[in-house]
């Protein structure tokens, strides 16, 4: 699949990105790459390959968890903020990135 600059440039405005030019054709480059690469992978026939939920197990091995589920005590706010630069009322407080 071909990607245009103006698809690159309106996915990085998605994304909140400013890109130069050089950023830009690399991108478009490597996300066309990328494009390219699933649709190759769409093009391979699965028939009669069963689904897998899990990578690392069987399918039908009902111990298949990497831990044991044990209830712990939460981490708790002042934990959780205890190294955080600015905090206001228990939360983490950080500069607003989303403007337009």
């Amino acid at each position: 699949m071909k990607l245009t600059e103006k698809e690159v440039r309106y996915v990085a405005g998605l994304a909140n990105l400013s890109l130069s030019e050089d950023e830009l054709a690399r991108m478009v480059h490597d996300l066309g790459g990328i494009l390219t690469q699933m649709d190759r992978l769409a093009e391979i026939d699965t028939t009669g390959v069963e689904p897998m939920a899990q990578v690392l197990y069987d399918a039908g091995d009902d111990t298949a968890t990497l831990r044991e589920d044990v209830e712990r005590t939460p981490l708790g706010s002042d934990a959780a903020v205890a190294n955080a630069v600015v905090t206001a009322s228990g939360y983490f407080k950080v500069p607003l990135v989303i403007e337009r």
